[in-house]
């Protein structure tokens, strides 16, 4: 048998020496599924300024993009219930939505419910509320025949499915021949001020919005009064495609689910404006699926 030459030996040891380097990096290195994309775009529902409302959501997008080793996207839908239409259109892989629309999602695109941000106040969830002014006259449902009513948008909850749902059980059969006029605001914050500015005698909007202005102008309260609240329903759910591969998918739940145990997580948390992430589940939109038979007789699809 013939001795192994010194050349042949020498690239022997670093053939050994580069396999045992790639080994050490590649260990180092984060695993990306196979098939995985390598971007995530994520639909947001105009419920805030949206300037203020893309930058909160910019530092979320950014930490999800470096813990997923995937690109996430954002982009602003122009109304509520814009949610059938923009998966369509704009192919979106996921949206944070809020009740109504999550409820639509699910039922109508099969959209898989993921995590509900927990606001400052820790809660997860929200009441709609039915307001009027104090010096209104209006303390039940007769006195509210032939007034002038202002809901917020067809594809909320707070601000039109619960009122329509809460005026049904009130025995009010046709709004169009309760009431003189109705309209819709288009924001929960200009349902508010148009009651108590006198320009609509009954209103419905979000309790968030409405007990944040109540903070920054306590005369409001003094102005006000809510006479009818809903259950409550989850606020804003990330709801994502089912054809979304199941491990990002749940390493996405998880990224979410263990925010407020990092350091960096707390730092977006804060200026998400969030204290952490509940696990969602499509058993929380039941209430909805209930309050839209009673209102409309099914769940109706906006923005087709």
């Amino acid at each position: 048998m013939r001795p192994v030459s010194l050349t042949v030996r020498s690239f022997l040891r670093s053939l050994i020496a580069c396999l045992f380097i790639c080994l050490v990096f590649s260990a180092a290195m984060p695993v990306v599924a196979f098939g995985q994309p390598k971007e995530l775009l994520f639909g947001i529902e105009p419920e805030h300024n949206i300037f203020d409302q893309m930058e909160r959501y910019r530092y979320l997008a950014d930490y999800l993009s470096d813990q997923l080793g995937v690109k996430v996207k954002l982009t602003i839908m122009s109304r509520y219930g814009e949610v059938i239409k923009r998966f369509k259109t704009l192919k979106l892989d996921g949206a944070f939505l809020s009740s109504y629309t999550a409820t639509m999602g699910i039922k109508k695109l099969h959209l898989e419910p993921v995590a509900n941000p927990v606001n400052l106040n820790g809660e997860a969830t929200s009441h709609g509320y039915i307001f009027v002014r104090k010096d209104s006259g209006i303390s039940s449902i007769l006195d509210m025949e032939g007034g002038n009513i202002v809901f917020v948008d067809p594809a909320t909850m707070e601000g039109y499915l619960f009122p329509l749902a809460f005026l049904k059980q009130q025995g009010v059969k046709d709004i169009n021949k309760f009431f003189h006029r109705y309209y819709f605001s288009g924001s929960h914050v200009s349902a508010i001020f148009a009651v108590l500015d006198g320009r609509a005698d009954i209103g419905a909007a979000k309790d968030t919005f409405y007990n944040n202005l109540v903070k920054n102008d306590p005369s409001i309260e003094q102005e006000l009064e809510i006479i009818a609240r809903s259950p409550k329903v989850p606020e804003v759910t990330l709801c994502i495609k089912s054809e979304i591969d199941q491990d990002l998918r749940e390493r996405l739940g998880s990224v979410l689910l263990h925010m407020d145990k990092t350091p960096d997580g707390i730092k977006v948390l804060q200026r998400f404006k969030a204290i952490r992430f509940v696990e969602s589940s499509k058993e929380d939109f039941g209430i909805i699926e209930k309050m839209a038979q009673i209102a409309l007789g099914e769940l109706m699809v906006h923005g087709k």
